[in-house]
């Protein structure tokens, strides 16, 4: 009697961990969507640094392969959702779900990365065709590459989507107000965990004119600024954390530094001629922008005048992301140009094995890269008109995406 009592007592604190957790009532496809984009965005850096190093790749080299596990965990688990809902689901799951082709239930998140799946795993062959046609590839957006990325991004997307439906639907869970604050706090930091990964695709595909030799480029402003605000507006809005587009943003650049500082620990050697760069190690990705510093100003006027329309937001939040935008990356553009940059931590050494390593601007900028005087103004002035375009969009996409519970 004493021994059963005594294995009850000690099971128990177990048993209630345990029920603990699952009653936080997260689904598994929510982690593994989130997972799934994680290892979109590494398998994406890595194929840029094994194309910068070693060139020659195939179908199923390392970097393919993470790329192709992301969209094989999204979509089996996207569909295994769909089957479950749609066969042993109940009422109320169902009027939780989206329903189509007349048959089928399925979270609108859940829809998004079944799409992107199929549009990763249908560019697969299609990029080796075009690799043995036409050779290696000159640019990030090749056609095939192309295909590859809206799929991606739509997994990508799919995942945000599935952790903000379940942020917007706390009040329809049945749990104790201690478990439901837990779960909340959960899918808060989930939802600008899959927000800063999305960031980091946004950036890895604009980087050929996100650079350090183009930040002193009024473009650099014109494209950054654009994107950016309207991305982190909407996230910012659409988020119930306070700094929803800062952590966002953190999260951008705590992935790039550390496939930055990791990649270059392991052997690689140039396959393709010419070979004008020898290099022996993987070479980084290029070192993040410092987005967390414009990106404060989102959060601190979206919270400072919440009362305001999103016309005066707008024209708050635009100028003053451009002028720290500016006043940030203009010297840290600089500061890369010079030696002190020239480390692990930075890793402006990094140069493809096809350019010639002695070019008179690998650590300077060229006249035509430099916007001055009248220029210059013009050139912000125009990244500030589109920033409050695109701001304003943000905020509206946003508010949709508050809305959003399926």
């Amino acid at each position: 009697m004493e021994t059963t009592l005594a294995s009850k007592t000690l099971v128990s604190p177990v048993q209630k961990a345990k029920s603990t957790s699952l009653l936080l009532k997260i689904p598994v496809f929510i982690y593994a969507t989130v997972f799934a984009s994680l290892c979109i965005v590494v398998g994406l850096v890595w194929d840029i640094s094994w194309h910068m190093s070693i060139g020659r790749d195939g179908l199923f080299s390392a970097p393919h392969l993470a790329m192709y596990l992301g969209a094989v965990i999204a979509g089996t688990f996207s569909g295994y959702q769909v089957l479950q809902i749609t066969f042993a689901g109940s009422t109320e799951q169902k009027k939780q779900s989206v329903r189509f082709w007349g048959i089928f239930y399925s979270s609108l998140g859940a829809l998004f990365c079944i799409w992107g799946a199929f549009a990763m795993l249908t560019s697969a062959p299609f990029d080796d065709w075009w690799h043995n046609t036409y050779g290696l590839d000159v640019t990030i957006l090749s056609p095939p590459h192309t295909v590859l990325a809206l799929g991606m991004m739509t997994i990508q997307f799919g995942a945000i989507i599935s952790v903000l439906a379940l942020q917007n639907r706390q009040d329809a869970v049945d749990l104790p107000a201690e478990l439901k604050e837990r779960r909340q706090r959960r899918l808060q930091l989930f939802y600008v965990i899959a927000a800063g990964f999305f960031l980091t695709m946004l950036f890895v595909i604009t980087s050929e004119y996100q650079s350090r030799h183009d930040m002193h480029r009024t473009s650099f402003y014109i494209i950054g600024g654009g994107l950016y605000t309207f991305l982190l507006s909407a996230i910012a809005r659409s988020s119930q954390l306070r700094w929803a587009a800062t952590t966002t943003t953190a999260v951008y650049m705590l992935i790039l530094m550390l496939l930055g500082w990791i990649l270059p620990l392991f052997p690689a050697e140039p396959k393709l001629g010419p070979i004008l760069n020898h290099v022996e190690h993987f070479q980084a990705f290029e070192f993040p922008l410092l987005l967390i510093f414009p990106a404060l100003t989102i959060d601190w006027v979206l919270h400072r005048f919440d009362q305001k329309n999103d016309w005066m937001k707008a024209l708050l939040i635009a100028p003053l992301f451009i002028i720290v935008f500016l006043a940030v990356q203009w010297p840290f553009g600089d500061f890369l140009m010079t030696p002190y940059a020239r480390n692990w931590v930075f890793g402006t050494e990094t140069w493809y094995f096809g350019n010639n390593p002695d070019w008179e601007y690998r650590y300077a900028y060229a006249p035509w890269m430099v916007a001055t005087g009248w220029n210059l103004v013009t050139g912000l002035l125009i990244a500030v008109g589109v920033s409050i375009l695109t701001t304003r969009l943000g905020l509206y996409w946003g508010r949709w995406m508050q809305k959003v519970r399926r």
